[in-house]
């Protein structure tokens, strides 16, 4: 599974762990980590976070960079990453909360003034992201009891997702690409089982594959497909402030 995650706090008592513990978690490569958090920073899903150098406790003595990252972008990183470890990453965020030392006590009114406008901002984000995937929630429950695969355009409606909008998600999360005039899905979410892809003839005799979802796959989507309205939302309010 990889080293165990090092603690580490900074002045304001945030518990941080680092792009090549994160590594490590998912079992990725380092320089893959690095590109998916400079990625995602680029696109505004997360703040790109504090560079670091630190020495390389391997053979032959050198320095590396790595990013320091907080709990919430790190959910954003895996989620991109490898979703399945998504409950080895809650796993070790408890193991660390558990080790890090109590908040500070504000001194003065002004810092518990302080400190309880920054809890509601948190809340306030969290409400919004609950409010965004509420209908996610709703779409996985209504399908829970079916079974069989659907097509893109099935899943875009059952979504509520405008088509266009809709393949350009799967196609820039990685989860579906183009080939010929066709969307196919990455080999990871074939073996993953959320598609399965169906080969067949059309009437002029033209050889084709149908990928379609699983029920798995639906449920899986409809979750990433929250989260990425989340993101854009956020951004929504960002370029109006």
């Amino acid at each position: 599974m990889g080293s165990m995650l090092n603690l580490q706090t900074t002045g304001s008592n945030d518990v941080t762990m680092s792009s090549r513990e994160i590594a490590d978690l998912v079992e990725k490569r380092h320089d893959n980590v690095l590109r998916t958090i400079e990625t995602l920073a680029a696109r505004g899903a997360i703040t790109l976070p504090q560079n670091e150098e630190v020495m390389n406790d391997g053979p032959g003595p050198r320095t590396i960079g790595q990013y320091r990252i907080g709990k919430r972008d790190s959910y954003v990183v895996v989620a991109q990453l490898s979703p399945e470890f998504t409950a080895r990453l809650v796993d070790r965020w408890q193991e660390l909360e558990a080790r890090a030392p109590a908040p500070a006590v504000p001194q003065s009114f002004a810092a518990a003034l302080r400190l309880a406008a920054e809890q509601q901002d948190v809340i306030d984000a969290q409400a919004a992201q609950l409010a965004a995937a509420a209908p996610a929630v709703e779409f996985v429950e209504r399908y829970a009891d079916s079974t069989g695969t659907k097509g893109f355009r099935q899943v875009a409606k059952l979504l509520g997702a405008k088509e266009n909008l809709f393949r350009e998600f799967l196609i820039e999360q990685k989860i579906l690409y183009r080939l010929g005039s066709e969307l196919t899905p990455h080999a990871q979410h074939i073996d993953a089982g959320r598609f399965c892809v169906k080969a067949g003839t059309a009437g002029s005799g033209h050889a084709f594959n149908s990928a379609r979802f699983t029920a798995k796959g639906v449920t899986w989507v409809a979750g990433e497909w929250a989260k990425h309205q989340v993101v854009q939302r956020q951004k929504e309010v960002a370029h109006a402030a």
